[in-house]
């Protein structure tokens, strides 16, 4: 929903002709585009939709939305480009899907560009923060000095706010429109079902289970190790992940979830040494999240009641933030050793980085952390603990900040990559 959104209010803002073609609703009633091959063919039935609207290539796109329905145009997508007559943009709730499925995936002429929902620092600037502002941050945040006691409240209020409300552009637009926490819910329950039903479009054998496993993840999340156990799916002894990796891919790649794979050797390059028969899921969206938690209850997150542990949501947050920076997710998992949130590579020093999270005040107690961090063995040039706490202190290589500086932990720019999420 929010990537439609987005190309709509570019597109129109950008190009004096603009044309959208919902290829569900084609599917459903008219039919035009169905098993077009050719761009003759295509164009033609363009024109019926387009008329006067298509002029060149330097004043009219054409928005192919929900371009999955129909597979034969992903494949022309790069024969339309050749032809050079319009500017074309497609996108689908699926497509990421569909394009790993295709066999005949277009390169060469056409970019793949990696969608989010807004990260933090899309939120800050949406509710008014200038990039001066942000920059002064990021400074703040690389020389290790510590904000002061009205700024870090400014920023913790909105991260809560963050929390509440999550990155996806409808609810941020109703948060900023009329901060109506009921109408921003309605929202979120809107998506929620979407993206279940997503869930449930894979093939007829796995869409029950693959729902299943989606909408477990808010429970799994409240659960101490926030790991997704396999037997719970379907009640079955026996079964292992490697049962059901398809489901897990397909709801990877329909950009519902997050996949965050265990690794028990912290090694450089990561990818080496994953585990596929262990991973974390969580929901693409922290808004999504606090929705199925907590309703429309507000008091749990922006007051942070002792009773309640928020660790659930913060974990998400940053877990969609480092995405969101092109970081590929890990998470240490060692019988020895005990777990550690997150892993990301540093691509600089050629060393992997452990990220803790932490939403009580007990952020300095994180036993695993330090034996990971102190380890001969794994070479951690840096580490990571991120809490609520307000202070900026250097610990021999682990460095406590506050949560909202998520924002600044980032990868090697991947912007050649892509999976197009909902």
């Amino acid at each position: 929903m929010g990537k439609t959104y987005s190309i709509r209010h570019a597109g129109k803002k950008l190009f004096k002709n603009f044309v959208e073609i919902n290829m569900i609703q084609d599917a459903e009633d008219k039919k035009l585009f169905k098993n077009v091959g050719t761009v003759e063919e295509f164009l033609l039935r363009l024109s019926t939709i387009g008329g006067d609207r298509l002029n060149t290539k330097e004043d009219t796109l054409i928005f192919l939305d929900e371009i999955q329905e129909y597979p034969n145009l992903i494949t022309l997508l790069k024969f339309l480009a050749d032809d050079g007559r319009y500017c074309y943009i497609a996108s689908g709730s699926l497509l990421g899907v569909a394009m790993n499925a295709s066999r005949s995936i277009p390169m060469g002429r056409i970019r793949r560009i990696r969608m989010f929902p807004l990260c933090f620092e899309e939120f800050l600037i949406a509710n008014g923060f200038n990039q001066m502002a942000i920059e002064k941050e990021r400074k703040s945040f690389l020389s290790e000095r510590v904000l002061d006691e009205n700024l870090h409240e400014k920023m913790l209020y909105h991260f809560k706010n963050y929390l509440l409300v999550g990155g996806l552009p409808a609810a941020v637009n109703e948060f900023l429109e009329s901060r109506n926490i009921m109408r921003i819910r309605a929202i979120h329950d809107e998506i929620k079902t979407y993206y279940a039903y997503d869930a449930s479009k894979y093939d007829s054998s796995h869409k029950l289970r693959t729902r299943k496993i989606y909408e477990m993840i808010p429970s799994n999340m409240e659960n101490r190790k926030k790991r997704l156990f396999i037997k719970e799916i379907e009640g079955k002894r026996g079964k292992t992940s490697a049962d059901y990796q398809e489901d897990f891919e397909y709801i990877k790649g329909a950009g519902i979830a997050i996949c965050v794979h265990a690794i028990s050797n912290p090694v450089f390059p990561l990818l080496e040494t994953k585990r596929k028969n262990l991973l974390k899921l969580y929901l693409n969206d922290v808004g999504l999240l606090s929705y199925s938690l907590y309703g429309s209850s507000i008091d749990a997150i922006l007051n942070s009641l002792p009773s309640i542990s928020l660790g659930a949501l913060y974990e998400t947050a940053v877990a969609s933030e480092l995405l969101a920076h092109n970081a590929d997710l890990y998470y240490y998992d060692n019988k020895s050793n005990g777990e550690v949130d997150f892993l990301i590579e540093d691509h600089g020093t050629l060393s992997v980085i452990p990220v803790e999270v932490k939403s009580g005040k007990d952020y300095k107690v994180h036993s695993s952390l330090k034996k990971l961090a102190n380890s001969n063995e794994y070479g951690v040039v840096k580490a990571y603990v991120l809490s609520n706490n307000r202070d900026v202190e250097r610990v021999g290589n682990i460095l406590y900040i506050p949560i909202y500086w998520a924002m600044f932990l980032s990868s090697p720019d991947r912007a050649n990559e892509s999976a197009i999420i909902p």
